[in-house]
């Protein structure tokens, strides 16, 4: 029997390793058509998964990517254009339904632990196996500035796809072959000259059969990829008509207000509503538990959300503090300091023998970085609309992550997913906080005590601060070795801190996170830098404190750790700071051409003019690889009164691959400088006994319009696909601020945010 019993396990997983092999040898799944046709208006036919044209010659862009200030409205609308030869006049943009066609596969094969220098069969076929997979079980997602990147390819050949459609309707209608056909502006062209528009055509083209693989166009054949172009969703924000998720207002609309418990995580023990239920208006009280990583609390439902608010403020609620009542940011991120110091931690990577390299060097220097845990703060609170109807539901949301938005909406209401409809609404901005689905589930929960009404849930400004997915703080330790030339020989880097991903996998799909996350130290270790000796690794410290994805996630804070030491090995090698990162470039020269083409329009090694008070100025510079792009910047810094940092102005240089909207790279980079000023200046949220010290943008503030640097932007030629543009702008800016503060007060800044003494 058992020798049976053997002989049957053996053969079961025998079984399953050959399926698996045969379905990694399989080409990828198409993401051209939808499991469902996708919806269409009346006069419309959609062609695939991602356009539809009208009988006018409107095309509409199923968009499958959430437009929260970054463009991607625009340049994935430019993607499908192109190769549809579209009248850009008459193209338009919907939110797509959720599908898998849809799943976000950049990002996830981008977070695979491997250096960007490491090429072999190995990595070629792990990145092909996740590849496939996510798009069978991956997420819809904006995020990881993967949007134009993963969508390249598919929306190029959904455009194509429909225009080789539309040119054999034309053809067939003409009689004549269908390669001797042109297209333009939205019409099909007659060898003779004849012409046809797009709409006529549509419905006799939809009917054709799909093709599978079309042609697409050559790079040197491109009229809009490429060219600086308007964005499609500023005239609808200019007059009013854009919808956010803040703008949602079905018929018959409620309103809750809810009470959180003041300590991150905790929940109501008990509450006594009567004062509260004595509001006109008030409709329902009741306690909704911690979901999704959230904290718990009690919400009030009213007809008008100034009533619900008053209401709220009425409740008086015993809490249970939970977990965290004894949390202190100050002691977490002392501790993370202690294992970065005494602990090796798993190392992403390795090159030489770095301990001997240390033990043989001349000199050595070491340092100890900082960096503290940080808000989201986006100008559009937390909101979500929710309208339960008993064996449906309907989910109106600004939101990075519709499936999951869907999933977290429908296990709080007790439904299938399929039974949620998530309307995707624009985002007053993402920034990694709308990744999280903590707020929705919370939403739908208290929208199920009142059956048949919709009912909004509003955070408060505070709110939206204290009770955030906090940016993990981390602490990082560096020693490096100089021979007698005063040459670096040696780079050793442990940085400790919480890890995001195991967290969000358990909070989004209930799984255990296990393994290397890659974000706790990208940034550190995935850089262009040729080490002599090197080790850089990461000590995952568990703490009970909720984090989350913050624009630029890791490189936020390792990129300042990692170029303020580059600048200090510069300093005590005796080097030029410029001179020393060329040298440690030589056999990269993409990451050269752009740190030169920075340092080159800041007039770098030539004196720093005064600011316009008069002020002594000075400059720092820093380069930085994230999310496929290169950016380097130069920051032009002076002192206010007591000490205030100003900083004037930013040159910044881009490598991001096919530049597809110049005018949108440029806008994402100004914005990037800004919101990583913010935090570099002002960031940082202190927790004690669990509760969050900050409140409003008084105490942490964004910056202000007269804070503000001009910012100079190269965007160089560069080769093959998009890369990332959304987030590369931040790492660089909080280590040339600091940079330059050091060249101008010879202070080492090595904790954020900067601040002299």
């Amino acid at each position: 029997m058992a020798s049976t019993r053997r002989k049957f396990v053996l053969g079961t997983l025998g079984i399953a390793g050959a399926l698996v092999v045969g379905w990694g040898l399989m080409p990828p799944r198409q993401r051209l058509t939808t499991a469902q046709p996708l919806p269409t208006a009346e006069g419309e036919v959609a062609f695939n998964g991602w356009v539809r044209i009208a009988r006018d010659g409107t095309v509409t862009v199923a968009l499958a990517k959430s437009e929260m200030g970054q463009g991607v409205v625009t340049s994935l609308c430019m993607l499908l254009a192109e190769e549809l030869d579209a009248d850009w006049s008459r193209v338009r943009w919907q939110q797509s339904p959720i599908d898998g066609i849809y799943n976000n596969i950049a990002s996830v094969v981008d977070g695979l632990p491997v250096h960007p220098d490491t090429d072999n069969l190995a990595v070629d076929a792990v990145r092909w196996l996740t590849a496939k997979a996510m798009r069978e079980i991956g997420v819809m997602m904006t995020g990881g500035s993967s949007s134009v990147k993963d969508l390249w390819l598919p929306m190029r050949q959904a455009g194509a796809s429909a225009r080789q459609m539309l040119v054999a309707a034309a053809a067939a209608q003409w009689g004549v072959a269908a390669a001797d056909c042109g297209t333009e502006n939205g019409e099909v062209i007659a060898p003779d000259g004849r012409r046809l528009g797009y709409g006529a055509l549509a419905a006799a083209a939809a009917q054709l059969a799909l093709p599978r693989d079309p042609p697409l166009k050559a790079p040197e054949r491109f009229k809009r990829i490429g060219q600086p172009t308007r964005r499609l969703d500023t005239p609808a924000k200019i007059d009013g008509s854009a919808r956010f998720g803040i703008d949602a207002l079905p018929d018959g609309l409620l309103y809750a207000s809810v009470r959180l418990c003041p300590t991150l995580g905790g929940r109501a023990h008990s509450h006594d509503d009567a004062a509260a239920r004595a509001v006109r208006g008030v409709k329902a009280v009741l306690a909704v538990e911690p979901l999704r990583g959230g904290t718990g609390g009690v919400a009030v439902i009213a007809d008008h959300p100034w009533r619900a608010r008053q209401a709220a403020d009425k409740l008086d609620v015993n809490w249970d503090h939970g977990a965290l009542a004894s949390f202190s940011s100050a002691q977490a991120i002392e501790g993370f300091a202690a294992a970065a110091r005494t602990e090796r931690g798993f190392a992403f990577y390795e090159t030489g023998e770095v301990d001997a390299a240390l033990a043989g060097a001349t000199t050595r220097i070491e340092a100890e970085y900082r960096a503290p845990y940080l808000a989201h703060e986006a100008l559009e609170p937390i909101n979500c609309t929710v309208l339960f109807e008993g064996n449906k539901a309907t989910v109106w949301v600004s939101t990075q992550v519709p499936g999951l938005a869907r999933q977290a909406a429908a296990g709080a209401l007790g439904l299938p997913d399929e039974a949620v409809a998530v309307q995707v609404l624009m985002l007053g901005g993402g920034f990694g906080r709308r990744l999280e689905v903590d707020f929705i589930a919370q939403a739908a929960a208290i929208a199920k005590a009142v059956p048949g009404h919709p009912v909004q849930t509003m955070w408060s400004r505070e709110q939206d601060i204290r009770h955030d997915l906090y940016r993990p703080a981390c602490a990082a330790r560096f020693e490096a070795g100089f021979d007698a030339d005063q040459r670096l020989v040696a780079w050793k880097n442990t940085s400790a801190g919480q890890a995001i991903v195991p967290q969000v996998l358990t909070r989004a799909f209930g799984l255990p996170g296990g393994g290397p996350d890659k974000t706790t130290s990208e940034g550190a270790f995935d850089q262009a830098y040729e080490w002599p000796a090197a080790r850089i690794a990461h000590v995952k410290v568990d703490a009970p404190l909720q984090v989350g994805f913050w624009r630029s996630v890791g490189h936020s804070h390792q990129a300042f750790f990692k170029e303020g030491f580059v600048d200090e090995c510069a300093h005590a090698a005796g080097q030029d700071p410029l001179a020393f990162r060329e040298s440690l470039l030589r056999r990269h020269p993409k990451q050269l051409a752009v740190l030169r083409a920075a340092a080159h329009a800041a007039g770098w090694g030539t004196p720093s003019p005064p600011a316009p008070d008069g002020a002594k100025t000075a400059r720092g510079l820093a380069l930085h690889d994230s999310f496929g792009s290169t950016v380097a910047q130069v920051a032009e810094v002076s002192l206010g009164p007591d000490k205030a940092i100003r900083v004037h102005r930013v040159w910044c240089a881009i490598d991001c691959g096919f530049a597809v909207n110049p005018a949108g790279i440029r806008q994402q980079l100004e914005g990037g400088v800004v919101f990583g000023l913010s935090a570099a200046l002002h960031g940082g949220v202190e927790i004690v006994d669990g509760q969050v010290q900050q409140s409003n943008f008084h105490d942490q503030p964004i910056l202000r319009l007269n804070e503000a640097p001009r910012v100079d932007c190269l965007i160089l030629p560069g080769d093959g696909h998009p890369e990332g543009v959304g987030e590369p702008g931040v790492p660089p800016i909080a280590p040339a601020v600091a940079n330059a503060l050091f060249a101008l007060t010879g202070q080492r800044l090595r904790s954020l945010p900067l601040t002299l003494a």
